[in-house]
């Protein structure tokens, strides 16, 4: 018997727009997966976590890599477990179901309660990768052959699908997908999200921060823009020196934190070095306008 999941209504430590609580919902009403794409550091990821836990439901991760099948959320034959088994006679290795473990879908589909499916980064796989999902999340069944077995989901688990966009996805699997793109937050939002994570910080600590983070996301040609996670661990990171709001406002201090790229490092220095004192105010023509 299906269980009906709650609505998803969103949860302290994860700012959600009112357009993605909707597409959650509706994906959750319709049984299809959503797909969310949009640049790293925008909460693709902990959407899933905020998700399962706004509906009190377990989560479970099929983290996708370059070398991933499709196969492998499903289950696996441990063909060499049952030879080892074999060789030393200590085992009845006539009963090939010991030897089926089953895959991150299949342990969604098999749990006694319905859970979150987050299926991470599908775009690291190969093309063929979603195509070959296909059937299994439209059926939520999948057939074992080596047994004759065919599993089939107790409960339709809130399928939870993440993209960088690396890849074009098949237009055969995203027909059967509800579609989302998280858009970086901007200067409004990413101040609630930062006071989410960090209450007890000073507000003029957070936004001379800001600016500055905003300023350098601005700037054209960055191999890698800061994210929202880096802002984040950067604002902790000020707070715990003690850094100055002066120091912040003339050289952007530890920016290790911020930036992760050689190249971006010098660009942004030789920026501040260009700009000298007048940073501050470019930084405010900036991001205010």
């Amino acid at each position: 018997m299906q269980v009906e999941l709650q609505e998803f209504k969103g949860t302290a430590d994860y700012i959600v727009s009112e357009d993605l609580r909707n597409s959650v919902n509706v994906s959750i009403a319709l049984g299809r997966p959503l797909l969310i794409k949009g640049e790293p550091g925008t909460g693709k990821t902990m959407l899933a976590r905020s998700i399962a836990e706004g509906l009190g439901l377990s989560l479970v991760i099929w983290n996708i890599k370059s070398t991933t099948k499709a196969q492998d959320g499903l289950y696996i034959y441990d063909t060499v477990q049952r030879l080892y088994d074999s060789q030393f006679r200590d085992h009845d290795v006539s009963d090939i179901s010991q030897y089926i473990k089953m895959g991150k879908l299949g342990e969604a589909f098999l749990s006694e309660k319905p859970v979150v499916l987050l299926i991470d980064e599908i775009d690291k796989a190969d093309l063929e990768f979603p195509n070959d999902l296909l059937w299994e999340l439209d059926m939520m069944s999948f057939y074992i052959p080596e047994t004759g077995v065919t599993v089939t989901a107790k409960h339709r688990p809130a399928v939870i699908i993440t993209s960088n966009a690396e890849k074009e996805l098949p237009d055969a699997f995203l027909r059967r997908c509800i579609f989302h793109y998280i858009n970086f937050p901007g200067p409004e939002m990413m101040t609630d999200i930062v006071h989410v994570h960090h209450p007890d910080l000073e507000g003029k600590l957070i936004s001379e921060a800001m600016e500055a983070f905003y300023w350098i996301r601005s700037l054209p040609g960055l191999q890698k823009k800061p994210s929202t996670s880096e802002l984040l661990d950067w604002i902790q990171a000020l707070a715990v020196g003690g850094v100055s709001l002066e120091k912040i406002r003339r050289e952007i201090p530890l920016l290790g934190v911020l930036i992760k790229k050689n190249q971006d490092f010098d660009a942004i220095l030789n920026r501040l070095r260009a700009q000298g004192p007048s940073k501050t105010k470019n930084l405010g023509q900036t991001l205010w306008g």
